[in-house]
C-alpha cells in the first residue's frame, strides 16, 4: 500500500475532524477483539478515530503501530489520545486527492 502524501493526510484530518471515536483501546492493549473491531469499522467507515490508553506519547505511537500492523490501515494523525486512522475499502467511499 503506498504512503499517504501531505495533502492527502491534511484531506483525511479534516474529514476526521468532526467524527466520533469509534473503537477504544484499553489497558489490556490491542488485543484480538480490538483489531478485529478495529478491522470491521475500517471496512465500514474507511477512516476511523481511536481512544488510545498509554501514560506516554511513544507508548501511544507504539498501539498505533501495531493497530496499522494488524488492519493494514495508515496512521492519519494522533492527538493526545485519539488516534486516526484510514484504509480504503473494496469500493472507496472517500476519494483522496492527488
Amino acid at each position: 500500500m503506498p504512503e499517504l502524501r501531505g495533502k492527502q493526510l491534511n484531506y483525511l484530518r479534516g474529514l476526521a475532524h468532526h467524527r466520533k471515536v469509534v473503537v477504544s483501546v484499553g489497558a489490556a492493549g490491542v488485543s484480538r477483539g480490538v483489531v478485529a473491531e478495529l478491522d470491521e469499522a475500517l471496512r465500514v467507515h474507511e477512516l476511523v478515530k481511536v481512544k488510545l490508553a498509554g501514560e506516554d506519547r511513544g507508548e501511544r505511537q507504539r498501539c498505533m503501530e501495531r493497530l496499522c500492523a494488524a488492519t493494514g490501515a495508515h496512521a492519519v494523525q494522533i492527538i493526545g489520545h485519539t488516534g486516526v486512522l484510514y484504509r480504503a475499502g473494496a469500493e472507496p467511499v472517500i476519494v483522496l486527492p492527488d
